[in-house]
């Protein structure tokens, strides 16, 4: 029987990271679309976390390393992380380092098509994974190692070591199927004024095993103002005397807000206490400058047809927060009709610390109504 080795020998994979992706979440700009977003973002003090995310993938590679040949762009673009974590990778292309552009993303997936290349990993959001359709359409399989802020598309991993245990599946020949899996991106300009309008780009042939996948975002199921209502009622009757409350993204957190007879950023974080608004679209570091003083809570209601609970859209709530509230203080709601569309998976967290994604899993009781709950998985 040929050895591993010789299975994968002349597999070609190509690793391309956007160094910019998912800057903007934790400081509270929902995207990092443009220069100028991305100077403010680091401007207040945001780190550049994808190329850590993209460690967490080729750790699970690295059983074959000596099989393969990595083809990456220079610098922050693949090459210095894959050096960092022994690999002798085949660099191409240039770049302008600490200045990568769309162009350098789509020149990047065009030149790594043209070398052959069997697979393509990239590290970055949505806006990531439509620069890399329109450079090879659906012409070679590609995987999203998720980076990004506003993750819509149904082209990424689940987790960074979900894309890195797709990857390797795939390059070893032990994941043979291909699908084609739709990616999104939307107007982060209309998405921080609250509006979503996501939009088809095109499609991308991605490996295929569900329980590694993250799927598409898709929106709440209408009809459900009744439960919208018993939970906001629930949640409110379980509010404490001087605790504050960590308001995450969504109607199904604004339905608390309004019965509460307040305002509520619709896509950012907001801060209750004793009925009254103390913070509106906090950032991490509002976020720690709050918590800790007295008890808080945070609620959270999962992305529709996802399920994430932290690290999709929400990443001012960041693993430091969560340390500093406390998981035994994290109250998920849901309306049925949300948790049904799952269709049995389970809920996810991803952000970013493995520590705290462990602390997070098990299961929870979600709150659906008034006096009224599941108990749920959660997996990270």
């Amino acid at each position: 029987m040929a050895s591993l080795s010789e299975k994968v020998r002349k597999r070609k994979l190509g690793l391309i990271i956007n160094p910019i992706a998912g800057i903007g979440g934790r400081v509270g700009l929902k995207g990092s679309d443009g220069a100028a977003i991305q100077r403010q973002a680091l401007a207040l003090g945001a780190e550049r976390e994808a190329e850590i995310r993209t460690a967490e993938a080729l750790e699970r590679l690295a059983p074959l390393k000596e099989a393969l040949e990595l083809i990456t762009y220079p610098g922050e673009m693949g090459e210095e992380i894959a050096r960092a974590f022994g690999w002798a990778p085949t660099v191409i292309g240039s770049i302008q380092p600490g200045k990568t552009t769309a162009e350098d993303t789509a020149r990047a997936a065009a030149d790594m098509l043209e070398r052959g290349a069997d697979l393509l990993l990239f590290a970055g959001g949505d806006g990531t994974a439509r620069d890399i359709c329109g450079a090879v359409g659906e012409n070679v399989p590609v995987l999203g190692i998720p980076a990004g802020v506003k993750i819509h598309s149904a082209v990424f991993g689940a987790s960074p070591a979900s894309a890195g245990d797709l990857a390797f599946g795939f390059l070893q020949g032990g994941v043979r199927g291909l699908q084609a899996a739709e990616v999104m991106d939307i107007d982060e300009d209309a998405y921080r004024r609250g509006e979503v309008a996501a939009r088809l780009h095109g499609y991308l042939r991605i490996p295929y095993r569900r329980a590694l996948l993250q799927g598409a975002k898709s929106a709440s199921p209408p009809g459900e103002t009744a439960s919208l209502r018993g939970i906001a009622a629930e949640v409110i009757a379980q509010m404490k005397a001087g605790w504050h409350y960590v308001l995450g993204p969504g109607t199904t957190t604004r339905a608390i807000t309004d019965r509460l007879g307040l305002e509520k950023t619709l896509l950012g974080v907001d801060v209750v206490q004793d009925g009254r608004l103390v913070a509106a679209d906090v950032n991490e570091a509002g976020l720690l400058g709050l918590v800790g003083h007295y008890g808080a809570q945070i609620v959270v209601t999962p992305i529709g047809g996802q399920g994430y609970l932290f690290g999709r859209g929400n990443q001012q709530i960041s693993w430091r927060v969560i340390v500093r509230v406390g998981p035994e203080n994290i109250l998920a709601v849901s309306t049925p009709g949300k948790i049904q569309s799952l269709s049995g998976r389970p809920l996810w967290v991803d952000t970013g610390n493995q520590s705290v994604d462990e602390s997070l899993s098990g299961y929870i009781k979600v709150v659906t109504g008034f006096r009224e709950g599941i108990v749920y998985r959660v997996v990270c």
